[in-house]
């Protein structure tokens, strides 16, 4: 079967949206550290649940952010598709924090939709 271009597009936008969540994530961490960890003049007036709502927003977006990652790899080598679909659908809330990101995963879940034969475990 002829190789085509869809699973490798997707999974370079999977990792673009993987790699854009997880530089949000680092910019959560240190919001948290500026908030909760570190003694700044003026900062006791932020209230005492914003460490642990940064916290709440970082913990799952690194997950997807990761989760995206792994799906764009693997869909450039064209192997497990359900994980690609998997991080494709990641992609789709990982790329959140980049502007216009959404439409980057759902580009991404398109393209692995449509090239599902085009993986290692159906061609067996």
């Amino acid at each position: 079967m002829e190789k085509m271009w869809k699973p490798t597009v997707a999974g370079i936008l999977d990792i673009v949206s993987g790699s854009v969540g997880l530089i949000a994530v680092s910019g959560l961490i240190i919001a948290i550290g500026v908030t909760g960890g570190f003694y700044i003049p003026g900062a006791e007036q932020i209230p005492k649940f914003v460490p642990s709502l940064l916290t709440g927003i970082a913990v799952p977006l690194a997950i997807l952010s990761i989760l995206s990652l792994v799906g764009g790899i693997y869909a450039v080598q064209r192997k497990k598709w359900g994980l690609v679909l998997a991080g494709s659908i990641s992609a789709i809330f990982a790329s959140i924090p980049l502007l216009g990101g959404l439409p980057v995963g759902i580009t991404a879940t398109v393209l692995t939709t449509f090239s599902k034969n085009e993986f290692e475990y159906l061609n067996n």
